[in-house]
C-alpha cells in the first residue's frame, strides 16, 4: 500500500507529477478499500466471538486512518491539480 501515511508537498510538484501521483493514489483503491475492509471483518468476527474489547476498538480505529488518510491523500492531490488549472 505505499506510503499511506507519509504525505507529500504536492505544491512542490509539477503538474505532470501531481497527475502521475493522482493515477498511482487512484489505482490503490480497491487494495485500500480491501485491507479496511478486511481489518473491519476481523473486528466484527472479534466482537462477536469474543475476541476482546481492545482487539475490536484497536482494528476500527486503525481501519478508519487508513480510510481518512487515502481520503485526505487524494483530495489533496485533487485541490492541488485545480487550484493550478484555475489560475493559468
Amino acid at each position: 500500500m505505499g506510503k499511506l501515511l507519509g504525505n507529500k508537498d504536492y505544491s512542490k510538484m509539477t503538474l505532470e507529477e501531481l497527475v502521475s501521483e493522482e493515477k498511482k493514489i487512484k489505482s490503490q483503491k480497491i487494495p485500500t478499500a480491501l485491507f479496511v475492509g478486511f481489518a473491519v471483518g476481523i473486528a466484527i468476527w472479534s466482537a462477536t466471538h469474543k475476541g476482546g474489547f481492545f482487539l475490536t476498538v484497536g482494528l476500527l480505529i486503525f481501519a478508519l486512518i487508513i480510510g481518512s488518510s487515502y481520503s485526505k491523500n487524494l483530495k489533496g492531490i485533487q485541490a492541488e491539480i485545480s487550484r493550478r488549472d484555475i489560475g493559468q
